[in-house]
């Protein structure tokens, strides 16, 4: 499954060693905003003195005062009266411009070809921490998700400036589990939510990822390491769906197929990547995108009369 993107957008990996911005370095293939938005997860109350961890503060102004949220739409975007999303977490110690640029979403996004924005808001800026700030609040994905919708009907890469909220994917690597599970306990927009995707990240609250499985019929996909902290409650809650009479797909990562993807709706797959590869090295978030439940972006003349089409899939493993 593994792909080098560089060779699908030449473009992108030549310009992107030089020093430009992310919008200018993602305006060939769409437009990217970076909002500053008053329901993004920081700032917060339970962070308005910092964090310590391992005996050092993370102190407030410089970890926890971040608002900013990227948010890309490809070009060629097609909303038919919604739009879908797909919002991503990341993990401990990072932010949004090194996420973007490190794990190759947008890349990734274009690749599969899917017709959907990609939201990433800035968690705790380059800090050893979980928490998920306002997005851990009571219905505080439905407020995040309403401010990210009125921001793009401002921009003019959005054509229909009325349109509802469709299908929402939550992703997240590390770290991202703790806001994706708070998110599906409490955070709105249940209904919405049709598939989670936890790249080495289920560390904890199994329970609150159960409850959403028992009753949104949605897809879970959970890639684990050997040595990324996730192994031992992967396994546990394999145990649970085996004893709930609920199937599911145990494989290999090197060994997962585009068909085993699109069939499953629980998949769980062992990885021998490092913990920080499992994103992007092979382009894991791009098959996921694949093979979900989003449209294709439509073609355009050019791409209709050519048989390469970037991101076919007809071909792959």
């Amino acid at each position: 499954m593994k792909r080098v993107l560089a060779f699908v957008f030449p473009a992108l990996a030549a310009t992107a060693v030089q020093c430009e911005s992310l919008p200018q370095l993602y305006a060939p293939q769409g437009t990217l905003l970076l909002e500053h938005i008053a329901s993004a997860p920081f700032p917060h109350p339970l962070r308005a003195l910092g964090h310590e961890y391992d005996g050092k503060l993370y102190d407030a102004a410089a970890h926890y005062s971040d608002d900013t949220v990227a948010i890309f739409i490809p070009k060629g975007f097609s909303q038919k009266g919604r739009v879908d999303f797909v919002v991503h977490f990341h993990g401990w110690k990072s932010h949004v411009e090194a996420v973007l640029r490190h794990y190759q979403l947008i890349e990734q996004l274009l690749a599969s070809r899917r017709n959907a924005v990609l939201v990433v808001p800035q968690g705790p800026f380059d800090a050893p921490d979980s928490f998920g700030g306002k997005l851990e609040d009571p219905g505080g994905f439905a407020r995040f998700i309403e401010e990210v919708s009125e921001r793009l009907q401002k921009s003019p890469a959005v054509k229909l400036k009325s349109f509802t909220v469709g299908n929402i994917i939550l992703s997240g690597h590390s770290g991202g589990y703790q806001v994706i599970s708070s998110i599906l306990d409490q955070g709105g927009l249940i209904g919405q939510i049709k598939e989670v995707w936890l790249f080495d990240a289920l560390y904890a609250r199994t329970d609150k990822f159960l409850a959403w499985l028992e009753t949104s019929r949605g897809r879970l996909i959970n890639i684990y390491t050997e040595h990324g902290g996730t192994k031992t409650q992967t396994e546990q809650m394999m145990g649970m769906l085996k004893e709930r009479g609920i199937p599911f797909l145990a494989t290999k990562e090197a060994e997962i197929t585009v068909v085993d993807l699109r069939r499953n709706r629980l998949v769980f797959m062992y990885s021998d990547l490092a913990h920080d590869e499992v994103v992007n090295d092979h382009q894991s978030f791009e098959q996921f995108l694949a093979t979900s439940i989003l449209d294709e972006l439509p073609l355009s003349r050019s791409q209709s009369t050519s048989p390469n089409v970037p991101g076919d899939k007809s071909t792959q493993k």
